[in-house]
């Protein structure tokens, strides 16, 4: 079972790469010669749990700039009981609703057609068992290949260091996971997702699940700026930008219907503006 220590070390970490991730936003908004840069701005909540006097809390980052419409980069550590019915959801919880998670979130929406939206979330999830889940997926509005590529090789490295089957087994269930049945077709182009990842009840297994989970935010935070800056600065046209805004309303379509974090939040008693900082700013539905 997951210690008081390691949980410090988890919640220490997603907090430090929030603060990273952040500061690598804000550089490329720098990079932009237009108006003044975006800046994020942050903001504590506390959950409310009638269970508990302390359920824990987060900090959300929010950012409206010149590059990204709209960036979100949310972390949080929070603790209590599941609900009856969503406990019989979750692993674990059925027969003890005690739950403490602890993880980051982000969604960003830029400003760009050109340039592709991202989502990335890692978590370390403890119930009467404990586990590490996340993933990371790019939707573009127009596909370039070689952004494509280069995506899933940042994602197949962080893989391979690890374990030679991760990126197979992570990349299809990504793909089936960040799909829309109603409308069959996928989100974006994929990436990776994972869940229920345990290497054992040892601390062997803690070690291994967590090295891994802080190599898929190290890839992250490596590949999506370089794919930011190939596409910045290019021109769009008003015909480009409505293309855009269709494709983000796939994005609501999905976070709404299907996402297991929009899901998780709401049931845990989480923030509300932070969960649903995934929703763009702008989108259109014709």
């Amino acid at each position: 079972m997951t210690t008081p220590n390691q949980k410090t070390q988890l919640s220490t970490w997603f907090s430090h790469l929030q603060e990273r991730i952040c500061a690598a936003l804000e550089c490329l908004e720098e990079e932009v010669d237009e108006l003044a840069p975006g800046r994020f701005c942050r903001k504590t909540w506390k959950r409310k749990d009638a269970s508990a006097p302390d359920g824990g809390g987060g900090t959300m980052a929010l950012m409206k700039g010149r590059v990204f419409e709209k960036a979100g980069v949310n972390v949080s550590t929070v603790y209590g009981e599941f609900p009856p019915q969503f406990a019989k959801e979750i692993p674990g919880a059925a027969e003890d609703p005690r739950f403490w998670a602890s993880g980051i979130s982000l969604v960003i929406h830029p400003l760009n057609p050109f340039v592709p939206a991202v989502h990335m979330n890692t978590r370390h999830i403890v119930t009467s068992q404990c586990w590490f889940g996340g993933g990371v997926d790019l939707t573009p509005t127009f596909e370039f290949e070689q952004d494509t590529a280069d995506f899933h090789q940042a994602f197949r490295t962080a893989c391979d260091t690890h374990d030679p089957t991760y990126y197979p087994r992570f990349k299809a269930w990504c793909d089936e996971y960040f799909y829309l049945p109603h409308r069959q077709e996928p989100r974006g182009i994929g990436g990776i997702f994972y869940d229920n990842l345990t290497s054992g009840d040892t601390l062997e297994g803690f070690e291994k699940d967590f090295a891994f989970t802080r190599d898929v935010g190290e890839a992250f935070l490596t590949i999506y700026p370089n794919l930011v800056r190939r596409h910045m600065k290019k021109p769009w046209t008003e015909e480009e930008k409505q293309k855009q805004l269709l494709k983000r309303a796939r994005y609501v379509e999905f976070n709404l219907l299907y996402d297991r974090g929009t899901r998780f939040g709401l049931n845990t008693g989480g923030n509300v503006d932070a969960i649903l900082m995934s929703l763009p700013p702008l989108a259109s539905w014709a």
